[in-house]
């Protein structure tokens, strides 16, 4: 009805307008002065419309709205509910209280206005529900809560409660929750056993005075517990800003030592219901963050991990001694088993199942039955495969499906080279098994295995192989490896530093050496790298289409058949060959879903740049698997995360510059 009427006047209007304009074109023509008067009596008549408009609204608001009809009706209605109260019919407002005029509408009149030009962002849906829906208007806060007629869908009763007080109340008790921070001095030892005294002294002064002025910003305190490690307990508010910039603490710590060796890392546990809770998530996240290389600050919250930084290669800190004692662990750990499984990850590779081959020897020294589940079908190390079946080997490979009836309770669970549930070579396998052991480099990532009852976690190491060889130099001489056992670790240890050349240490070199002295010939182990003319062919289109986005090389392909999966991580290393490049992306399409592989040369983390997506890996090799998502969506993605990594890169490059 009120539609209808006010279209009709709008017809009206405008074919009044029409016709002026058909009378005054020839008059303009015949005599241009005798525009004036008419002009005259409209800018009039409009005047005395516009006031008569207002007059007849003030009116029928006094009239509908007011409480001036003694013994009607309307006297016992809400007009004097204390609470703003309005009538909403058909999209428009056509009664209210008059606590609503003086609240809401400032004193003014506004019968037949929109809902949502007296209240920005108002939704009758959502006020409808049990909750109701906030409300700011002016520097008040309401919660409006509707009520819509059963008889009569058209009718809504609006209802505002002034909740500004204890809204305000929420929110500062919110910003003052107290969290956690844990601070470590990533390679104290390493970093500051061969300084001098006035060195380490003025180095520490450095760090406690940049801490405190950090801290000092907030309305916490900071505590140093021991040489290397601070606590430090801050407000919610306080968090907020740390996290909007990054905890860029890091990077003026970093920017300290020369090459940026010296890096902090740091745990934060906030929302937690108690101080403790909030410490043991800040326990947590520090964990993560050491496990992940260090110099980054891990957040945890109730919903899971944030991370900011790791941009760092950082310092190699193992010792033999901890390998000896993880060796001897694990020793224990099969001996008290009936059987071992061992599993890598999907698409496992040389590494995973190099690894999987040293740990196997480890089992049949402690003569305790012991196979490796591996997809022989899906894996990338089908040559290494071929040759321990060639050599009478092949018993010892066994389909996942296929370990299920073999699983008891004292069944022990060996993974090796990945750290997620998520990427397992089956999880049903780790469902099963209530003994589990993880031995992995990559740094650590959300989804972890969270039940290990022995876990040998070394993302200083270059691959697992290399963590595999260490443990087994503590094993009992006689019976030891094999010529083809040492091949296929050393393979694992050649794939993960692309033949030495990236994130290598001294003691890659010592397990390569130890290799070398159990028979293995590189020679033998490079064959093992060889591809297929069709291979060579399709990883040669891939790097021939690709091109450079802000020092980096992307390159996108169709989906290729099973047999090549080996071409994606070969093209991506072929990438950071060419000059300019500081890491490569290869997309390809794989079952509805792309797959992506990321090298760099350590100028990027590419690890931090595919978290995002999903996936995981190290500063200079990484993966993600994105399902339901096509080439282009997944390119689209890629150069998003380039571009948010690089514009941290140049903040950083910014404050260091400052510092």
């Amino acid at each position: 009805m009120k539609n209808k009427l006010r279209r009709d006047i709008f017809v009206i209007i405008f074919l009044l307008l029409v016709a002026c304009i058909a009378l005054a074109v020839p008059l303009a023509f015949s005599n241009p002065r005798w525009l004036l008067a008419p002009a005259l009596l409209v800018v009039f008549a409009l005047v005395v419309a516009v006031l008569g408009i207002r007059r007849l609204r003030r009116f029928v608001a006094d009239m509908l709205c007011g409480t001036n009809f003694e013994g009607s009706k309307t006297q016992y209605s809400l007009a004097d509910f204390s609470i703003p109260t309005a009538l909403i019919t058909e999209g428009s407002v056509v009664w209210y209280n008059p606590a609503f005029r003086e609240q809401i509408l400032a004193g003014q009149d506004a019968l037949l206005a929109a809902p949502d030009r007296l209240m920005t962002g108002i939704d009758l849906s959502v006020c409808a529900r049990a909750h109701g829906q906030d409300l700011t208007i002016d520097e008040n806060r309401y919660t409006a809560y509707a009520i819509t007629s059963r008889s009569s869908k058209t009718g809504t009763l609006l209802f505002l409660v002034n909740d500004t007080f204890y809204k305000n109340t929420l929110d500062e008790y919110t910003a003052s929750r107290p969290a956690y921070l844990i601070i470590g001095v990533d390679s104290y030892d390493e970093l500051f056993n061969d300084m001098k005294d006035s060195e380490q002294a003025h180095e520490l002064e450095a760090i406690n005075t940049l801490l405190e002025e950090y801290i000092g910003r907030t309305t916490g305190f900071l505590r140093k517990v021991s040489n290397s490690r601070y606590i430090a307990v801050v407000e919610e508010r306080d968090i907020r800003w740390m996290m909007e910039e990054r905890f860029d603490i890091l990077d003026k710590v970093r920017a300290l030592h020369p090459g940026g060796m010296l890096t902090l890392s740091i745990g934060v546990g906030h929302g937690g219901a108690t101080m403790q809770e909030c410490q043991e998530m800040a326990r947590e996240s520090i964990d993560i963050a050491l496990g992940r290389g260090g110099d980054q600050a891990a957040v945890k919250t109730v919903d899971g991990f944030e991370f900011f930084g790791g941009i760092s290669h950082g310092v190699e800190k193992r010792s033999h001694v901890r390998s000896r004692i993880i060796a001897n662990a694990l020793a224990d750990q099969i001996r008290q088993s009936d059987s071992v499984i061992i599993m890598g990850h999907r698409q496992s590779d040389l590494d995973a199942i190099g690894s999987a081959i040293g740990l196997l020897r480890m089992c049949k020294m402690c003569d305790v039955p012991s196979v490796i589940a591996v997809r022989s079908k899906a894996t990338l190390a089908g040559q290494l495969l071929d040759v321990f079946n060639k050599a009478g080997e092949d018993h010892n490979f066994i389909e996942p499906e296929e370990t299920y009836k073999l699983i008891t309770p004292k069944t022990l669970l060996i993974v090796t080279d990945t750290y997620q549930k998520r990427l397992l070579e089956d999880q049903k396998i780790y469902e099963k098994c209530s003994r589990v052991v993880v031995i992995d480099h990559h740094r650590m990532a959300v989804g972890h295995i969270d039940n290990p009852i022995l876990l040998y976690h070394e993302p200083f190491a270059s691959s697992a192989s290399e963590l595999v060889c260490e443990l087994l130099q503590f094993m009992p001489a006689q019976n030891n490896i094999t010529q083809l056992e040492a091949q296929a670790l050393l393979s694992g240890i050649m794939l993960d530093t692309r033949s030495f050349a990236l994130h290598v240490g001294v003691r890659t070199f010592e397990a390569a050496a130890w290799l070398r002295s159990r028979g293995a010939e590189t020679a033998a182990t490079k064959r093992l790298f060889n591809i297929s003319k069709e291979e060579y062919e399709a990883r040669a289109a891939i790097v021939e289409g690709a091109y450079l986005y802000k020092g980096c090389a992307i390159a996108t392909s169709d989906e290729l058949d099973p047999a090549m999966s080996v071409v994606l991580p070969m093209a991506a290393n072929d990438l950071l060959t060419i000059n300019g490049v500081d890491a490569s992306f290869v997309a390809i399409a794989k079952n509805g879903g792309v797959n992506i592989s990321a090298r760099s040369m350590g100028a990027l983390n590419v690890q931090v740049i595919l978290e995002p997506l999903g996936g995981g890996g190290h500063l200079t090799m990484a993966g993600a698997q994105l399902r339901d998502c096509t080439v282009k969506e997944a390119e689209a993605r890629i150069r998003a995360q380039i571009d948010e990594y690089r514009a941290n890169q140049e903040c950083q490059e910014e404050l260091v510059g400052a510092v």
